[in-house]
């Protein structure tokens, strides 16, 4: 299967001694960490669950003849 590459916006922000981070465009798709880096590499792993997760829901949810089709916006 081929992997697509997707971008998305991560937004951080210091809120007392931890790193905030969350993913603009995913709702659930947050994060902390000790420092900036921690934050960034524990927001990637936190968006990568989710992807799978997603992924995996919807191959199961297929199965009952749902119509899947891409749908592109422009925001």
């Amino acid at each position: 299967m081929k992997k697509v590459k997707r971008q998305f916006t991560a937004v951080y922000r210091k809120s007392g001694k931890w790193y905030l981070g969350w993913i603009e465009e995913i709702s659930g798709v947050n994060t902390q960490g000790a420092t900036l880096k921690e934050a960034r590499e524990n927001l990637r792993e936190a968006l990568l669950l989710i992807l799978e997760t997603n992924k995996m829901l919807s191959s199961i949810e297929s199965r009952d003849k749902s119509i899947r089709e891409p749908l592109a916006v422009s925001i």
